[in-house]
């Protein structure tokens, strides 16, 4: 039986059902092994048939087995593109090391927290947030039940309190457990039921009003599954790569899909290796990918100096995690922005691309593919973890058209290959190996046209400018930035909000909240970090006088970068902080009311 009591005055309390909302955002949590992100990631999918938008994020320790996990999950009828920054009710299989990770998922003023008195104290960062308190016995509970599980006790929680239907959630695990036998399936159902039954018992409702379309055509897709679906469709078919989080979920889903469509993925030793196998695929004329973290893009930097001297395509895959070093693998950061532009000796110009949400890991990673085979350079694609582990209900995407494009040469003249001529675009026809007479060197020496090993200052200048000029002058189009406002007229809006990759999830819905309240607000949240697009970005910020710059750094290095590539107009602010906790809607907004007021 629930005990519910006020855990700030602790006395007993019995609500009536609140009003169904538009959006609704809960957490499941326990130790490793509980199976709090297993119940989450059903609760999602569930969401998605009944017809919702969603978004699940985990928090995870960076232990091997068992620490903490938590599935925080956000449900609205809108498209979902960050973490709530407030939290409707936890539902906690266990207390076990909560505290590490009770600042990621701040309960709302009237929250309920629900956990088992018999897995320990309530901690007192929960406590002390004023939520009122349901002690149910999960454990027992679950005992009761022949092959009975904690997790899916908690699922019928959480799934009573959101308002999702039983059978729905029920098509899902069915789903999951088909393997298992219709015994584990019947458990499950029952572990529902007691669970639901429990929620009714708490007198709080949280649910959802009805969706206004079903979920027919949603896709369920983590971003590190969309930058491997957008790799595909951009063209590679070659993958190599060693472990790292939170990166490897992007290798688990080339793994099998390459094998489909003739390509294939080889696990290297370690990054130096993967890297160069790469490399290698994409001189015999394959469209190539790596994917990797911090610490290995450290150990890629001068193997990414080879493919962009000697001009072979390659696409490498950053998921950023809390550096430097080992830093904080499970949580995100932004800190990779200056190894990804700078990182190479010498003068290197290459491409560097961040996505923007997770719908978007798709869209940026096909158009990485594409810039990297059109310009036979590299490609970075900055994601991090905040969106390459995160779990979205989406729209089914449109494919952008983006293929792979690499100019080749499909026979040589009695003159020979001249493999680095200069053209008016600056890009040399490449020959694949085994065409007659094409051979040629390809190495990270200063070479002439010929590609033959050089010292001479002429050549060593004119390829330093082919290789900037196809860079810089290349046609990115309209793709370099998205570009939204609340400006309901023509007239300048009061304030720019200006801030690349994953944050433009937050700065979206800081912007909307922010309309509510007649503040006009225009967001740039740049996609193509490298080579920077002064003239439009200059363009774009237009006429107002105030721009907001936004980023997930200690030192600023968004604004660094900004500051040294050209003068941004007007009056700067900046906001800027390191992981793990990431910068949510709310603060946002503060920043932009505090200005405004000031």
């Amino acid at each position: 039986m629930a005990v519910l009591e006020k855990v700030r005055d602790r006395e007993t309390v019995a609500q009536t059902a609140e009003a169904a909302g538009d959006s609704i955002a809960f957490a499941i949590v326990g130790s490793g092994g509980a199976g709090a992100l297993t119940a989450g990631a059903i609760l999602l999918e569930a969401a998605g048939k009944a017809g919702w938008y969603g978004l699940m994020t985990r928090s995870v320790g960076p232990q091997i087995r068992g620490g903490e996990a938590a599935a925080l999950i956000s449900l609205a009828n809108r498209p979902v593109d960050c973490p709530a920054e407030e939290y409707d009710f936890l539902v906690a299989i266990d207390w076990r090391n909560v505290d590490r990770f009770a600042k990621e998922m701040p309960l709302a003023e009237n929250a309920l927290a629900i956990g088992d008195p018999a897995a320990g104290e309530v901690p007192a960062i929960i406590v002390n947030t004023g939520a009122t308190l349901a002690q149910t016995e999960l454990k027992e509970l679950a005992g009761a039940i022949p092959g009975g599980r904690e997790n899916m006790i908690a699922a019928g929680i959480a799934a009573g309190l959101a308002g999702l239907p039983i059978e729905i959630v029920m098509a899902v695990i069915a789903s999951k457990l088909e393997s298992k036998g219709q015994g584990a399936i019947d458990a499950s159902r029952r572990c529902l039921e007691v669970g639901m039954q429990q929620a009714r018992a708490y007198g709080k409702s949280y649910q959802l009003r009805a969706p206004s379309t079903n979920g027919n055509g949603r896709w369920l897709i983590t971003g590190n599954e969309a930058v491997g679906l957008g790799a595909v469709r951009g063209g590679v078919r070659f993958a190599a790569a060693y472990p790292i989080t939170p990166a490897t979920e992007v290798l688990e889903w080339l793994s099998p899909s390459l094998r489909k469509i003739g390509g294939a993925l080889l696990q290297a030793e370690d990054e130096l290796a993967s890297i160069n196998m790469a490399i290698g695929a994409s001189f015999g004329g394959r469209a190539s990918i790596t994917a990797t973290s911090g610490p290995g893009l450290s150990l890629m930097v001068e193997a990414l100096g080879l493919a962009i001297a000697s001009e072979v395509p390659i696409v490498v895959v950053d998921v950023m995690r809390g550096g430097p070093s080992t830093g904080i693998p499970t949580k995100s950061e932004q800190s990779d922005l200056n190894i990804a532009v700078y990182g190479c000796h010498g003068d290197a110009p290459h491409i560097v691309v961040a996505p923007l949400s997770v719908r978007d890991c798709l869209f940026s990673a096909q158009w990485a593919v594409y810039l990297a085979e059109a310009m036979q350079t590299a490609a970075i694609i900055l994601s991090d973890q905040s969106i390459g582990q995160a779990r979205a209900l989406i729209d089914s995407p449109i494919d952008n058209g983006f293929i792979a494009e690499r100019k080749t040469v499909k026979s040589v003249s009695e003159e020979g290959y001249n493999r680095y001529a200069f053209t008016d675009d600056n890009i040399s026809p490449m020959a694949v190996p085994g065409l007659p007479g094409g051979q040629y060197t390809a190495d990270g020496l200063t070479h002439s046209i010929r590609g033959l090993p050089s010292t001479k200052g002429e050549d060593h200048q004119k390829q330093l400018d082919k290789r900037r000029d196809k860079v810089e002058k290349f046609d990115y189009g309209e793709h370099w930035a998205a570009i939204e406002h609340n400006v309901r007229d023509k007239s300048p809006p009061e304030f720019n909000l200006l801030t690349w990759g994953s944050l433009a999830g937050p700065a979206r819905e800081a912007m909307r909240l922010l309309s509510n309240e007649g503040i006009s607000v225009k967001l740039i949240a740049m996609r193509l970090i490298a080579p920077l697009r002064k003239q439009e970005l200059l363009t774009e910020l237009g006429e107002t006088a105030r721009t907001l710059i936004v980023e997930q750094t200690h030192s600023g290095q968004f604004h660094q970068y900004l500051r040294a590539k050209c003068d941004l107009p007007g009056e700067i602010r900046h906001f800027h902080r390191p992981g793990p906790q990431p910068i949510g809607p709310k603060e946002i907004c503060d920043q932009i009311r505090d200005w405004k007021s000031s």
